[in-house]
């Protein structure tokens, strides 16, 4: 319903932030990066959003993120069986983008469960199962010859699978690569960074 609101940060806890859009105040509940990424009460912040509508109650509850990685990520974990959107945020205010990317792509669940406060094992071991089984559809098979990555070490490869679980295409994980050093997940943040810019 709403791609994102935009206004000034009236009121902040470790769980939700109150944003005053044009007098209206909206109570938004977040993850413990993004709300440390708005700053202070009084700056003026923008957060992309997901209206969850909670069945068994019928209200809805507004969440916000700094990135659209994030939310991305957010709405990925909300599809998993039996995973809910306070599981969901829970796992993003413990997990940054690039190592939930990364325990997916190494179906390391343990990490996922130990970082995570009310997510035990099978849990985590659902939400990489499911979630790899939805990403294996992003393989097309009519990605010119020329545009499919041939990585120059197992890391890379992870790093491209990373991101394109992330929801990017091959080819943009590819050149967002360029350049990049260091493990796994120092590729994945060097290529989330480079894709923010939009310079690809």
């Amino acid at each position: 319903m709403f791609y994102y609101i935009s206004g000034k940060l009236a009121h902040k806890t470790d769980s939700f932030a109150v944003i005053d859009a044009n007098g209206i105040g909206y109570k938004v509940y977040s993850t413990l990066p993004s709300l440390e990424a708005i700053g202070e009460i009084g700056t003026d912040v923008k957060l992309y959003t997901y209206m969850h509508l909670k069945t068994t109650s019928d209200i809805c509850v507004l969440y916000g993120f700094s990135t659209l990685e994030e939310l991305n990520i957010f709405e990925m974990i909300l599809g998993v069986t039996g995973v809910g959107a306070k599981t969901a945020a829970n796992l993003l205010s413990n997990v940054s983008p690039s190592k939930f990317a990364l325990c997916v792509v190494t179906n390391d669940a343990k990490y996922l469960s130990s970082h995570t406060p009310g997510l035990g094992p099978k849990g985590a071991q659902r939400i990489i199962l499911e979630l790899k089984d939805k990403f294996k559809g992003l393989e097309i098979e009519d990605i010119p010859k020329e545009e499919i990555f041939a990585p120059s070490s197992d890391y890379e490869g992870e790093a491209v699978s990373a991101l394109v679980v992330l929801g990017y295409s091959p080819q943009e994980a590819k050149n967002a690569l360029k350049g990049a050093e260091g493990s796994v997940e120092e590729m994945i943040k060097t290529g989330l960074k480079n894709l923010a810019k939009g310079s690809l």
